[in-house]
This record gives structure tokens, C-alpha cells and sequence, in this order.
């Protein structure tokens, strides 16, 4: 992934045109894509000049990076506040406000699936680097779960990708695809199969 290097605004007026320009082109990627949008279109979108765009992003590319690497960052950001607001210290538990968090954050951002999964045609350096990072992070906190005993003894690179898999495939459902669902009773069920396992001890 190239690195992405934009300007920070040193102003308050300049925080707030940055953020209209973000969200547009959040709207913009997440309903025409990656290609069919143009920085025009996001300018217009976030009613300022293009050049203003130029203040802050080097290009288009340069733009959409910074979006997709600011979903990481929010995503594990919000989960932790989550986790810390609950005061709950089991693994179990933390893992149950993840995946709810997770999901609400969906409904916040409804265009975060096409945008990060559009970065495989864009630039799968991108997408591959957004999901490392969120494993890495998971493997830390499935490692001190281990070591406490509160958790079996598997590879947890691969359980992390299994948890993100759950809670990706999960928001697709009940989030993207179906509006209006009891996430709560939703989370339940997925923690129903991570306590008790899919399988019998039958054979």
C-alpha cells in the first residue's frame, strides 16, 4: 500500500471543510464507486471550489486511503471505548460488545462494505492491510484471554480472522441487506455458537 500523506488543517473552519469533503466522498464512493466518481463530483457534493480538495488530499487515491484507513483506526476506537464504558473484563463478554459495536457502526456508515471491498479492484495492498491490522490487534487481546485461561488453545491468527469473518458476514445481513433488526437478540445467537461450538461430540 503506498503511503498516504494528506494535510492536516490547522484551523476549526478547516476541520469542519475536511470533514464535508470526507463524508462526501464517503457518500459518493459508497453509492457510484471508486471510478465512477470524480473529484468534481465530490467537491460539488461537499459544496466547496476543487481545489480545495488539493488543500488536503495530494489526489483521488490519496483520499479514499485515508478513508478506508480512518475505518480501521473508528472501528477498533469505538470498540474499545465500548469496552471500557462497560466496565466488563471477561473475554467473553468484550467480545459480545464488539460485535454489537460493530454493527451499529454499520448502520452509522451503510457505505463501508462497498468502500473497503471495492479496494480489492483499487488496491488490494489496501484491503489486505486493513484486515491485518485488525487482526493483529485481535491476536493481542485473544493471546491475554489464553493466557488467563478463559479462552481454548488454537491459532489465534486464524480464530481472528474467524471472529471478523462472523461479524462481517453478520453486518451484511442484519445490517446492510435487512434495515430493522434486533442486533441485540442477533449478538445473542452468535455468542450462543462461539460458547457452545457448531459441532457435537458426535462422529
Amino acid at each position: 500500500m503506498a503511503e498516504v500523506t494528506i494535510m492536516e488543517p490547522k484551523t476549526r473552519r478547516g476541520f469542519a471543510t475536511r470533514d464535508k469533503i470526507l463524508k462526501s466522498a464517503e457518500r459518493l464512493f459508497g453509492e457510484k464507486g471508486y471510478y465512477n466518481t470524480s473529484i468534481s463530483d465530490i467537491a460539488a457534493k461537499a459544496e466547496v471550489a476543487p481545489g480545495t480538495l488539493y488543500i488536503y488530499f495530494k489526489d483521488k487515491y490519496t483520499l479514499y486511503c485515508y478513508l478506508v484507513t480512518q475505518y480501521g483506526h473508528l472501528v477498533r476506537s469505538e470498540i474499545a471505548i465500548a469496552i471500557r464504558k462497560s466496565g466488563c473484563e471477561s473475554r467473553r463478554e468484550q467480545e459480545r460488545i464488539g460485535i454489537l459495536c460493530y454493527l451499529k457502526m454499520i448502520q452509522e456508515h451503510p457505505h463501508i462494505y462497498n468502500i473497503i471491498w471495492e479496494s480489492l479492484h483499487i488496491d488490494n495492498s489496501l484491503f489486505i492491510d486493513y484486515y491485518e491490522k485488525f487482526s493483529i490487534n485481535y491476536q493481542k487481546n485473544l493471546d491475554a484471554a489464553r493466557e488467563l485461561g478463559e479462552i481454548h488453545e488454537f491459532d489465534n491468527e486464524i480464530i481472528s480472522y474467524i471472529l471478523m469473518g462472523i461479524s462481517s458476514f453478520i453486518g451484511l445481513r442484519y445490517v446492510t441487506f435487512e434495515k430493522k433488526v434486533d442486533l441485540e437478540k442477533v449478538v445473542d445467537e452468535v455468542m450462543r455458537v462461539l460458547d457452545g461450538g457448531l459441532f457435537t461430540s458426535k462422529t
